[in-house]
């Protein structure tokens, strides 16, 4: 790569920093690895011809397309162009085929590093102060997301069974892990809804190994099974999860800590036909866990010792599960991802990474402004911070030089004020009040429908003849 190449490269990383308040001085370092940053694009543009949409030019606008409300193609070209003539460059053509085809050029290995490495410099940068008890607290939990009806997208995500054929879309499932103190997303993973080992926990399988000894692991009842809690035992995660409806709990049996808490040992069950026999072997035959009734809820954990973690710690610590469902929220729709655009699998994966990306930027910036703050990150708005941040872009991005700090600081200090409403005890019912317009649903594949429409009017064309 030659050094006018490497030069262009750097200034686009540099922009791209400041554009969501990282830069020389930036609270937790430098959230975005600007080095490594650099290195993943001359490693992939090295023998690449010089193109107006650069892999790192095409992944900026990717990210303002789905920060942004409109989340169009057309719309990311547009801020390109207005982009260039910013920096005294010639305007680009507004037709969105190049920018398309630069976006399916982008390596997904680059966008999931990316997104992966960031989430996890935020979380070993924040404060000791943020983590409970000074240990890392990881919330696990699974969604689904679809997209556009085509032969690509259900062959690799089918539809659910219970839709008829062209009356569905595809669906795919998202597991994700992510950091209670920061809110940022530390690993996910992707796969289909229908078929077998497509649940929540399959994915999870492969995703064990990135817990770390002495993290606290926070699921609910859908990933308490025996085999999932000693596997992530195993790896030295304390769990806490609530019982299973199917599984029994006796009071009377086991080692009494307490009123309707007790330590008892669960046996190892059948080898189930998804597990190889090396696996299994590898298993715990009993794990020694502790189960509590508190709250209303029966709560299953390894942290057995209640003069460390008493029965309403134990809760506190579920309840905070619920951040998991806030957050999936913000991505799904706040950031708009419920639906995606993409109409071919490895699309859909880089589009779902492009949003995490996206989101953990969010969230470093959340943070940088909670410490500047004296707050928590939970405490501020994630809505509300995603419309400062849009508001600052052109700011921030052509600030000169000695102002950017400044620019930099007016942002952070804007999202520290951002606080969400202090409302304790609030309940809402799970149901909207305004109605939709009533449309009618299609019965038949939209082609059908189509073709009789036009046959309809080719006939009433006629008898006007």
């Amino acid at each position: 790569m030659d050094d006018i190449k490497r030069r262009r490269i750097a200034g686009q990383v540099k922009r791209f920093c400041g554009r969501f308040a990282q830069g020389p001085g930036a609270t937790f370092g430098q959230v975005i690895p600007q080095q490594s940053l650099t290195q993943w694009i001359q490693e992939e543009a090295g023998n690449r011809r010089e193109r107006v949409y650069g892999p790192l030019q095409t992944l900026i606008l990717f990210i303002e397309q789905v920060l942004g409300a409109d989340h169009s193609c057309q719309d990311a070209v547009a801020r390109g162009v207005s982009q260039r003539v910013a920096l005294g460059q010639s305007p680009c053509s507004l037709n969105n085929g190049p920018y398309c085809k630069a976006r399916a050029r982008l390596a997904l290995n680059l966008v999931e590093r990316l997104a992966r490495e960031v989430g996890a410099r935020l979380n070993v940068a924040q404060p000791d102060a943020w983590r409970w008890r000074g240990r890392e607290v990881k919330l696990i939990d699974g969604t689904t997301v679809s997209m556009p009806d085509t032969p690509a997208n259900q062959s690799e995500f089918p539809q659910s069974k219970t839709q008829k054929a062209g009356l569905g879309f595809p669906l795919t499932r998202l597991v994700a892990i992510i950091s209670l103190s920061c809110g940022a997303v530390l690993e996910w993973a992707t796969g289909p809804c229908e078929g077998k080992r497509t649940g929540e926990t399959a994915p999870l399988w492969q995703r064990v190994s990135h817990f770390r000894p002495g993290d606290i692991a926070i699921a609910d009842r859908y990933f308490s099974g025996y085999f999932m809690l000693a596997w992530l035992i195993r790896h030295g995660v304390d769990v806490v999860v609530r019982q299973h409806q199917l599984r029994h709990t006796d009071f009377r049996r086991g080692r009494r800590l307490g009123a309707k808490d007790h330590v008892v040992a669960w046996a190892r069950p059948q080898r189930p036909t998804w597990m190889d026999a090396a696996t299994y072997a590898a298993m715990p035959e009993t794990l020694h866990l502790r189960e509590a009734r508190v709250g209303g809820l029966t709560l299953v954990t390894s942290l057995i010792e209640a003069g460390q973690v008493s029965k309403k710690d134990l809760l506190i610590l579920y309840h905070a599960r619920w951040q998991v469902k806030l957050d999936l929220r913000s991505i799904k729709t706040v950031m708009q991802m419920g639906v995606l655009r993409c109409k071919s699998p490895e699309m859909v994966r880089k589009e779902i990474a492009v949003h995490l990306l996206a989101y953990n930027l969010i969230r470093a910036a959340m943070a940088q402004a909670a410490f500047l703050g004296y707050v928590l990150p939970r405490q501020l708005s994630f809505k509300a911070t995603l419309q400062l941040v849009r508001a600052f872009e052109e700011n921030l991005r052509h600030a000169p030089r000695g102002r950017l700090a400044l620019r930099r600081a007016y942002l952070l200090a804007g999202v520290s004020r951002l606080r969400l409403p202090d409302r304790p005890g609030r309940v809402e019912p799970r149901a909207v009040k305004r109605r939709a317009k009533p449309q009618s649903l299609l019965t038949q594949p939209r082609q059908i429908l189509k073709a009789a429409l036009i046959k309809q009017q080719m006939l009433h064309d006629e008898t006007l003849r």
